[in-house]
């Protein structure tokens, strides 16, 4: 009897336990771009976490601490172009052993460190989520943005944004102090082109003139609109235009924290992921070209427009051309934490790199309604005080008049605050 063991296609693989021998399936040959790595402590051995602010890697255990080998790019950082060749040839996984958390509630995936015994989404703090090994197929990031903002500072960033709208519940900055706030790398794509447009439009330009009104004697000033086709060029540069490459993110909360410099690009090594979650993308590389694409026509619509030499346009009309298209997949650093408040979640973001923050905020409805009436009561008690003189004397008609303008101010007002507590409620 021959001993086929391991069969055919299998590599011996790690083990954990001495004496037990474990094998895997081998990589395709020449695939060299899926190398796993751990990273423990080398003087005792405990998992190692990425430091923001000596940014190396710190053992939290003897507090030995590795500095990195992180060559700053930048934005002269290598960029791809639109060719099959070059996603083909682009390294594919995390290049380190790591776990992917599948939330069941807001269906968000993280991956984190194969140590970690986390079984909470960052994102909503669920811990209804399924736990499996992280798949090694997608692109590889190329480039990121290390953290340079502590944890430690986030609960003071919240605080200080909890508290910056009277329209919030008055409890709501002492939530600060619950909330876990988790280092996680959000997926990216930065877009480079050069866009050449032809545009041509009917431009409206205003026009005076004098003329005898035979009914009055005498000579008035009008005003009428003379169009005429106007044409122009438009030759424009886009330089990193900044795509986020997670669906599960709000675009709004994402909005609001894209303020990072890429002039502290470095060169991707699994080492910067140590201690941290990271977000492979959902959006794809052509999904996001087409993002990015039609957010460079409507600027270049609207920088054409302004070539006119008026704002009265009609019939405009443009012809735009894409050149040297660029991409990038990069990560950014950011910092999520969930909070509940009266049964509902509610999610904030941190920039990791220059602490802008975003996220949802519960309005106090009590409040908001106070201010509403607030606004509204001026015009109602003229007009209630207008109804009573009117039957008397004829000032009551001028309360009348003065309640009429009072409430059309006060629902302009009451409007304007009923949209902003709605948008800070659904942000």
């Amino acid at each position: 009897m021959t001993n086929n063991f391991p069969p055919p296609g299998f590599v011996p693989a790690p083990s954990a336990v001495p004496g037990i021998e474990l094998y895997q399936p081998a990589p395709p040959e020449g695939e060299d771009h899926r190398v796993v790595v751990t990273f423990h402590c080398p003087q005792c051995d405990a998992t190692t976490a990425y430091s923001a602010a000596g940014g190396g890697l710190t053992c939290q255990h003897c507090s030995y601490y590795e500095p990195p080998k992180k060559p700053l790019v930048g934005k002269g950082a290598e960029e791809f172009e639109f060719t099959v060749t070059t996603v083909a040839q682009a390294a594919h996984g995390w290049g380190v052993a790591r776990l992917e958390l599948q939330c069941q509630r807001c269906g968000a995936a993280t991956t984190v460190p194969a140590e970690s015994l986390s079984h909470t989404c960052s994102f909503c703090g669920s811990n209804n989520v399924i736990q499996h090994k992280a798949p090694q197929d997608v692109l590889r990031p190329r480039f990121l943005v290390p953290f340079k903002l502590e944890a430690e500072s986030c609960p003071q960033i919240v605080r200080d944004w909890l508290g910056s709208s009277w329209l919030t519940p008055g409890g709501l900055r002492r939530l600060a102090h619950l909330a876990s706030f988790t280092p996680v790398y959000l997926p990216a794509w930065t877009f480079d082109a050069t866009l050449q447009a032809a545009w041509r439009a009917e431009v409206g330009q205003t026009r005076s003139k004098r003329i005898f009104n035979p009914v009055t004697m005498s000579w008035q000033i009008t005003t009428e609109t003379v169009w005429r086709w106007e044409s122009g060029t438009l030759h424009q540069v886009v330089d990193d235009l900044l795509i986020g490459g997670s669906a599960r993110l709000s675009q709004r909360l994402l909005g609001g924290i894209h303020s990072y410099n890429l002039n502290e690009l470095v060169v991707y090594e699994p080492k910067y992921l140590a201690g941290a979650q990271a977000q492979a993308y959902d959006l794809p590389l052509e999904r996001a070209w087409e993002t990015a694409r039609s957010q460079m026509r409507e600027a270049a619509r609207l920088a054409c427009r302004c070539q006119a030499s008026t704002s009265k346009i009609r019939n405009f009309s443009m012809n735009l051309d894409f050149g040297n298209e660029s991409w990038r997949y990069i990560l950014l650093p950011v910092y999520v934490a969930a909070y509940s408040y009266q049964g509902r979640p509610y999610q904030v973001i941190i920039n990791g790199q220059s602490g802008a923050i975003a996220g949802q905020r519960p309005a106090d409805w009590l409040k908001v309604w106070l201010a509403v009436a607030a606004w509204l009561a001026p015009g109602f008690l003229t007009a209630a005080i207008g109804l009573f003189l009117a039957t008397r004397d004829e000032v009551g008609f001028f309360f009348l008049m003065v309640s009429f303008g009072l409430f059309v101010f006060g629902m302009f007002g009451a409007l304007t605050l009923l949209k902003k507590a709605q948008e800070l409620d659904d942000a």
